[in-house]
């Protein structure tokens, strides 16, 4: 009596990732591109072991597409220098990966490019968590200093919670 509607299970499924979207800090946008990426590419190792051409083919497209589209066009290369200029170029070799992958219907190859997306994600991951540490110590810090202006509490001074925040400013 109550099967399961694939359209109505994929619209929950919009909606969940456009909210997602929304709310996303740009860094988490990024993860979120890694996250599609990997994703696509892992479903296209599926259908090529199991000779699904087509669907094999456009999950390597969506995969190449993300990384495109969403991930070398994010790229600030006036910003990032050196290591934008990296990136692009690690984004072109893992679409042209997966375009020989595609080719050849080699899923090593597509492993590669996991492999790639996954340590790159990590990364931003770190980056992400980095930023919410800061933001942590640097608010303890705020609100120390407003102890201490009130004369609560004279053990501590504002230059200690300053010096936690220049230790951990290399992690911003």
């Amino acid at each position: 009596m109550f099967g399961l509607n694939q359209q109505g299970v994929n619209g929950y499924a919009k909606i969940g990732i456009e909210t997602g979207v929304l709310a996303a800090s740009p860094v988490k946008l990024i993860v979120m591109l890694y996250d599609g990426a990997i994703a696509a590419s892992r479903s296209a190792i599926v259908h090529m072991q199991s000779q699904d051409i087509q669907q094999k083919g456009a999950m390597l497209s969506k995969a190449i597409m993300i990384i495109e589209s969403g991930l070398r066009l994010s790229l600030d290369k006036k910003a990032g220098g050196e290591v934008a200029e990296s990136l692009d170029a690690l984004y072109a070799y893992m679409s042209a990966r997966l375009t020989a992958a595609h080719v050849r219907n080699q899923p090593e190859i597509v492993q590669e490019v996991i492999k790639l997306l996954t340590d790159l994600k990590s990364s931003w991951e770190a980056i992400d968590q980095n930023k919410a540490v800061a933001q942590v110590v640097n608010q303890a810090g705020a609100n120390q200093t407003g102890v201490n202006q009130a004369g609560a509490n004279q053990q501590s001074t504002p230059q200690q919670g300053a010096g936690v925040n220049r230790s951990l400013a290399y992690l911003a």
